[in-house]
């Protein structure tokens, strides 16, 4: 690379996931992976428990603290593109939102965390209304999974495609974004399916299902990977194809360890089949 030609920037606001399979940490790979300059502020510090059937624990950063690290941030460099990861609380999500609004962006891909385990649910419920209130109006580019898709799409249940493409129209024509709904490996068949909506044009993605567990890391790699390929101007039903591409190879390529769950490997697409 010469001395005048610089990776896109792309920035993550998330929390840290301690073993490493999900968060900042898949985000920051990810960002690596696909060529971008990843940088992240870190919103909470989320550490599974080994004595307590690995449920999480939860340790949010002190606002200002999350404050301080996107000032210098922003100031340090010209941003054009976000992904938004686990915020956590409603302060959190409140001094985020306060840093989004302080300049244009051409990205804001926005990871719906809507509940975490080892939250009480009124803590939780009171984040999960936050985060739709305050951070969904302002993304671009949103990548519920089957129960964040349930939620925001107000749909009782989600079981089949068709399902699936009714969620998808009803978050964009709440959002305005561009929607990739996912199903994973929650809707029966063989194929593990998504559906990309930008308000004209819909597309049913799927690729075979590597085993019928979900893999840790999968959500969060997936928006990253679309970050990325923004940043490096692809258009968003692009991006989402490139990253449905990659995580597959990432989840057929997993990691595993003394967890009851594997995790997705960022470098799995470069050392399995092409792209």
């Amino acid at each position: 690379m010469s001395s005048t030609t610089h990776p896109p920037v792309t920035l993550t606001i998330a929390g840290s996931e301690a073993t490493g399979g999900a968060g900042a940490q898949a985000d920051l790979k990810t960002f690596q992976e696909l060529g971008t300059y990843g940088i992240t502020a870190l919103t909470c510090i989320v550490s599974f428990d080994p004595k307590d059937d690995w449920n999480h624990r939860f340790v949010p950063v002190d606002p200002q603290v999350i404050a301080d690290q996107l000032e210098a941030i922003q100031t340090a460099y010209d941003l054009g593109t976000v992904k938004i990861g686990m915020l956590g609380t409603p302060a959190t999500i409140d001094t985020v939102a306060k840093a989004l609004q302080s300049q244009a962006w051409t990205n804001i891909v926005l990871d719906p965390v809507l509940i975490c385990k080892g939250q009480e649910p009124g803590a939780a419920l009171d984040t999960d209304q936050a985060l739709k209130a305050q951070i969904l109006p302002l993304a671009t580019f949103v990548t519920p999974n089957h129960f964040e898709s349930m939620s925001l799409a107000g749909m009782d249940s989600i079981d089949s495609v068709e399902d699936l493409k009714e969620a998808a129209k009803r978050i964009h024509e709440a959002s305005g974004a561009v929607v990739l709904a996912k199903g994973g490996v929650r809707l029966e068949g063989e194929d593990a399916v998504d559906v990309f909506y930008d308000g004209e044009t819909m597309e049913v993605l799927r690729a075979p299902k590597v085993g019928d567990v979900a893999v840790s890391g999968a959500g969060c790699t997936l928006a990253a990977a679309i970050t990325a390929e923004l940043a490096k101007g692809a258009t968003p039903l692009e991006a989402a194809r490139t990253a449905k591409a990659f995580v597959t190879e990432g989840i057929r390529n997993r990691v595993s360890s003394h967890t009851p769950f594997d995790a997705l490997w960022q470098g799995g697409a470069a050392s399995g089949p092409a792209l």
